[in-house]
């Protein structure tokens, strides 16, 4: 059933934070495996570097794996240490490197980027009143992979993404309802 379902996926978010235990680092590793490498298909590397439950491999194999990297501004310096990546040139560097089709980096307050070859996107974070921030990286992955598949450029799928985890830090719990406009933006 696991592999029917891998056969038939565009799109899979997976973390480092999850890979922490044998059993379901090697499921994901086979899902992710087992994938055909299609056109459009979405492999995005959501980096969770929380405590001590990550090592160098379990990295390096799921660069490997991965077709878009996450990261925020916090965990790319903890990776830029552990690889020996000169922090000036790190998003290009990692792209290239991975031969990753896009390099999303998030940097709370000061905005987010997504690299691509070539191009770079940058978008402002708005200022709202937070409430909860939990939730707020997922919802950003969500929009913005949700946008890519439905079509929308790098540029738009940035700014719904910003946008919709703008939203959400507005909001008390994880997963709050989403206003109708967003919803439809993002179809």
């Amino acid at each position: 059933e696991l592999k029917r379902l891998a056969l038939n996926t565009r799109a899979v978010c997976f973390g480092s934070l999850a890979q922490r235990n044998e059993v379901s680092r090697a499921t994901i590793n086979r899902f992710l495996d087992t994938m055909p490498d299609i056109d459009g298909q979405l492999k995005i590397f959501d980096i969770n570097l929380r405590q001590d439950f990550y090592t160098k491999e379990v990295l390096r194999e799921s660069f490997k794996r991965c077709n878009i990297l996450k990261i925020n501004d916090e965990e790319l310096i903890t990776i830029s240490r552990m690889s020996g990546i000169d922090l000036q040139d790190k998003c290009w560097i990692l792209l290239a490197k991975y031969n990753l089709k896009m390099l999303i980096l998030t940097c709370g307050i000061n905005g987010s980027y997504v690299f691509t070859p070539g191009v770079v996107s940058f978008q402002e974070t708005p200022k709202v009143p937070v409430a909860d921030t939990v939730g707020a990286g997922d919802s950003f992955t969500a929009a913005f992979c949700a946008s890519i598949l439905n079509g929308k450029s790098v540029p738009e799928a940035h700014k719904l993404a910003v946008e919709v985890s703008a939203y959400v830090c507005t909001q008390s719990g994880a997963m709050p309802e989403l206003p109708a406009v967003l919803k439809e933006r993002l179809r």
